[in-house]
């Protein structure tokens, strides 16, 4: 058990080192985080420590998913991947770019719908292009995988942002201030009759103004622009993804976001595995003949 852990440590460290541009990405990216985490211990800003090390380990998520998976993840998503990781965790967590950016969590959710659509497209492709699975599937159902992959994700994202605000008392839905509102609630005969409030410009809870100038939706709007950023970005990449399929890989653009199977000369774990059993039988044999 202890010898599979080493191997697997030697061939993540292989993997990493693997494409020079995306590593020292993942170079800089690492010595940011460790410089932030050590600002945040001295800050004792224990939650941002913890997220330090949440994007410590995320960060190795790419190399970790191609070496056990043997599938090898184009230079561009890999970086995009790192970059966003960061953006997310670090920028948008610590560095409070989620309510000093405008719009910093939109653009985040629309890339996570396109990289969503890349791995979920780049499945059904591998299936495709198997030799040993008699399954040819035609270009516009592979789109409309990958645009349901995507969405699916979003969907599973949203959730865990709901659940992490009931249960857990935070604020991953992001509130929105608005100025009208339409709910039967308000309806005076208790039935279903919407009611409209228009050139709201302030709000009180238990006699106290809260000065927002406006409403407070909790959290509504924002996971609906949130999913509906992801479908803008599923269907760009499963239209890209369609053409790439019928053009059968000419697209250069498409050839960026799309993994691939790994060949037998990058799959590392197999290679220290195979060093490691060659190297026992050297020691047995100079053992043997001493």
């Amino acid at each position: 058990m202890r010898q599979k852990i080493k191997d697997r440590m030697r061939a993540l460290k292989m993997e990493i080192r693997e494409h020079k541009s995306s590593f020292i990405v993942y170079v800089t990216l690492r010595a940011l985080v460790i410089l932030v985490m050590i600002l945040q211990i001295f800050n004792r800003n224990y939650e941002g420590v913890f997220y330090c090390i949440l994007t410590l380990i995320l960060l190795m998520i790419p190399s970790f998913i191609q070496m056990e998976l043997k599938i090898e993840l184009p230079t561009t998503l890999e970086i995009f991947i790192l970059i966003f990781i960061f953006a997310a965790e670090i920028l948008g967590e610590i560095g409070s770019y989620y309510t000093k950016v405008a719009n910093w969590d939109t653009m985040l959710h629309t890339i996570n719908g396109f990289l969503a659509a890349a791995i979920g497209f780049s499945l059904v492709d591998i299936l495709n292009r198997n030799e040993k699975v008699k399954v040819q599937l035609s270009p516009l159902f592979m789109a409309v995988v990958a645009f349901c992959f995507s969405m699916t994700i979003g969907v599973m994202w949203e959730f865990w942002e709901c659940g992490m605000d009931l249960f857990l008392g935070m604020d991953m839905q992001k509130d929105t201030i608005v100025h009208s509102i339409s709910t039967v609630m308000l309806d005076p005969t208790g039935g279903n009759r919407v009611v409209h409030i228009d050139n709201i410009k302030n709000t009180a809870i238990n006699g106290m103004e809260l000065g927002l100038g406006g409403y407070l939706d909790i959290g509504l709007i924002d996971t609906m622009k949130d999913l509906f950023v992801n479908f803008i970005g599923a269907v760009v990449f499963s239209i890209i993804g369609f053409f790439y399929v019928k053009q059968r890989g000419k697209g250069k653009f498409a050839n960026r976001f799309i993994p691939r199977i790994k060949d037998e000369n990058a799959d590392f774990l197999k290679i220290v595995e195979e060093d490691r059993k060659a190297e026992k039988v050297q020691k047995e044999d100079s053992d043997s003949n001493p």
